[in-house]
């Protein structure tokens, strides 16, 4: 038979360290929590007392959700903080516990226990009632009460214990045990992740704030701070540095902004408090929930995911201008795992500027958005976190592999990348037109992408240049106004000028069949061999010399990347194929590929 650790409850109800307790669930009940994440109230006993006042945390949820606390299990707690509420009223939020003896293999309920009420014990009348003392999570073994214990030797402190808090005026929690409910309350965390200062004006006013994610050993939380809190706390706020913070407000986090894994969000008050923390050696660095590089196709697009790899390659840095005028740094890099797949990660702004990507590095990414562009590759925005060679398990293991046996390998990309002298790289998917039909690429919910080697067979050149806006970021077709003024409807402005871009509708073909594609600006200067503003000039002035331009670019043969997608229009479903890259062939690199394939056949 089970024993239960009698005398428990009551040093739990009055706040005192208990190392493992093992207690019988009475009762669960689940308590909805209107617009915030559903929380369960358990009763626990030890077999002497039962007590209603256990809460469990958020994230064992689904512990109860799939039945595995059913009335009458034995449990162990391995984490635990006991909080006092506005009302005088203690909880006891469990944050970690295993159920050692599922209730169908228990015989009832567990001695004759009754309801605990405080300053009641059924323990030896003589005992010294033990000193109080803010309960901590138990992280170690020492000090472990077992069964045969006396009720006083809940009193005694445990290693693992929490430090105090500066001036010792609230006791320090775990993340995971905030809620809306606590007054009083101290984290001892590290700051993962700072954004940048930013500003809003709107019809109520205007302001700035920023954020940042902190971490401990039991969870994560983001934490907002705005106006006269950026002006008192941004500058103090340094990334991968511990510190005390307490009085923040706690609402339903808004997952729309976040992907940090918390139900609530803290956002600083004045009565906010951050203080430096010096001894911060076992505050962990980051919490991170890796998965494989090889993963990454089973996951949704817009899918919010944690990788680390080994930087096999880097690009150097390129510049970009927005839609808003802001010019922005981008560099991708390829990140190769233990599972043998690549992936293409771009970092932007000053990440991308002071990357260094020189020895290989290991690289982790907290928090990296998935895009299903050219097959699957990476985004670290600005609430990513970026590391470099981190201090982890992960990263030793990585490196340790790596310069054993994976330095050796190739490595499949998950990403469509072209290689050199044409794009004829092996990690291209290249298909032949037939195949595209066949396998009816582009009919899925996403875009298919897929390379080919094929020869223009004809080009449509009527209607194949516009005039467009002359501003740099603004490709939309302008209105002549007859005034020598030419109006973009998109910039709401008046030019003096225009630009010609080019949309060619070209049928290329292979050996098996061919296909009506779209090329855009630079993948039909490409195949024309003439920039847009050359051919604008010629069909104003020389319509001869402009068909000869299409007479020679007929019959010519490229690698073409391409990317299609069954659309709808007038309640007709066609394939759509769209021209993303256009490069020559380099035939030496086509021969390898096809002696290749040519044995892969001979094989089977």
């Amino acid at each position: 038979m089970t024993t239960l650790s009698e005398g428990a409850i009551e040093a739990l109800s009055n706040g005192n360290s208990v190392s493992d307790p093992v207690l019988q669930l009475v009762n669960i009940r689940k308590i909805d929590g209107g617009n915030g994440p559903t929380r369960f109230r358990l009763m626990m006993s030890d077999g002497l007392h039962t007590m209603s006042s256990f809460m469990l945390s958020t994230q064992l949820n689904p512990m109860a959700e799939d039945n595995k606390l059913a009335p009458n299990c034995i449990c162990q707690l391995k984490r635990n903080v006991t909080n006092v509420l506005k009302d005088g009223r203690r909880v006891v939020v469990i944050l970690d516990m295993d159920v050692v003896k599922p209730a169908e293999d228990v015989d009832g309920r567990i001695g004759e226990p009754t309801p605990y009420t405080e300053g009641q014990s059924k323990g030896p009348q003589s005992a010294p009632k033990p000193p109080v003392r803010p309960l901590q999570p138990q992280n170690g073994n020492d000090g472990k009460y077992t069964p045969s214990s006396s009720a006083q030797d809940f009193g005694k402190k445990a290693p693992s214990a929490m430090p105090s808090t500066p001036g010792g005026s609230s006791k320090v929690v775990p993340i995971a045990s905030l809620n809306p409910y606590q007054s009083k309350w101290t984290v001892r965390a590290r700051v993962t992740n700072k954004s940048s200062i930013r500003t809003w004006s709107n019809s109520r006013g205007e302001g700035k704030l920023f954020s940042m994610e902190i971490v401990d050993e039991s969870g994560e939380i983001r934490v907002t701070g705005f106006n006269q809190e950026v002006d008192k706390f941004y500058g103090l706020i340094e990334t991968g540095k511990v510190f005390y913070i307490s009085k923040g407000s706690l609402k339903i986090a808004n997952k729309q902004y976040t992907s940090v894994k918390n139900d609530y969000e803290m956002t600083l008050n004045g009565e906010s408090s951050i203080i430096p923390c010096d001894d911060s050696s076992d505050v962990p660095m980051v919490q991170c929930d890796f998965i494989s590089i090889g993963d990454l196709e089973n996951r949704d697009k817009d899918a919010i995911v944690d990788v680390i790899g080994v930087c096999k390659s880097v690009d150097e840095v390129t510049r970009l201008t927005t839609k808003s005028s802001r010019e922005v740094s981008k560099r991708t890099l390829n990140l190769m795992d233990m599972s043998g797949k690549m992936v293409t990660v771009t970092l932007w702004g000053e990440e991308a500027e002071n990357f260094d990507g020189s020895g290989q590095p290991i690289v982790a990414i907290k928090a990296a958005k998935l895009s299903d562009f050219g097959g699957r590759s990476l985004s670290a925005s600005f609430s990513s976190t970026l590391m470099i060679n981190p201090d982890i398990p992960e990263a030793y293991k990585l490196r340790g592999w790596y310069d054993k046996e994976g330095h050796a390998m190739d490595g499949q990309s998950l990403t469509e990348v072209r290689g050199s002298g044409g794009g004829v790289g092996g990690n291209t998917n290249w298909k032949t037109l037939g195949d595209v039909k066949t396998e009816h690429l582009g009919h899925g919910d996403k875009a298919d992408y897929f390379s080919c080697i094929a020869t223009i067979v004809y080009l449509r050149k009527e209607n194949c240049l516009y005039q467009a806006c002359p501003s740099q970021d603004c490709n939309k077709k302008v209105v002549d106004q007859q005034n020598g003024m030419f109006r973009c409807e998109k910039c709401d402005k008046e030019f003096p000028n225009f630009k010609y871009r080019l949309i060619l509708s070209a049928n290329i073909a292979d050996y098996g069949d061919n296909q009506w594609v779209t090329c855009f600006q630079e993948s039909a200067e490409a195949i024309l061999g003439q920039n847009a503003a050359y051919l604008g000039q010629l069909k104003e002035s020389n319509e001869l010399a402009f068909d000869e331009v299409f007479q020679q670019a007929n019959f010519n043969t490229f690698v073409f990347r391409n990317r299609v997608k069954l659309e709808t229009y007038n309640d007709e479903s066609r394939i759509k194929a769209t021209v993303m890259d256009v490069k020559p062939v380099d035939y030496k690199e086509y021969s390898k590929r096809l002696m290749m394939n040519i044995r892969k056949l001979a094989a089977q």
